[in-house]
């Protein structure tokens, strides 16, 4: 799991130009990113580039906090290590 914030952090830190004080498990995943829809997209991309699984339309809905985020791209790989 470790692995899998230090790699979300640093990917939301540069590419999206987040504030790394302000990305805790605990903090609003949308208004700490304050991302448009365009962005949304980009975060898509990713997060499929950087764990190698698909994201779903509506993925997304659930997530409220960073740990939501970290818990949901842990699943995500579970699954496919799973296949």
């Amino acid at each position: 799991m470790e692995k899998i914030i230090n790699t979300t952090n640093a990917f939301l830190v540069d590419e999206f130009e987040a504030d790394a004080d302000l990305i805790t498990p605990e903090a609003s995943l949308k208004e700490v990113l304050d991302l448009d829809s365009l962005d949304y997209i980009d975060l898509v991309v990713a997060l499929e580039s950087n764990f190698h699984f698909k994201v779903q339309p509506g993925d997304f809905l659930p997530l409220v906090t960073f740990n939501d985020f970290y818990n949901y791209i842990h699943a995500q790989i579970q699954k496919k290590e799973a296949a």
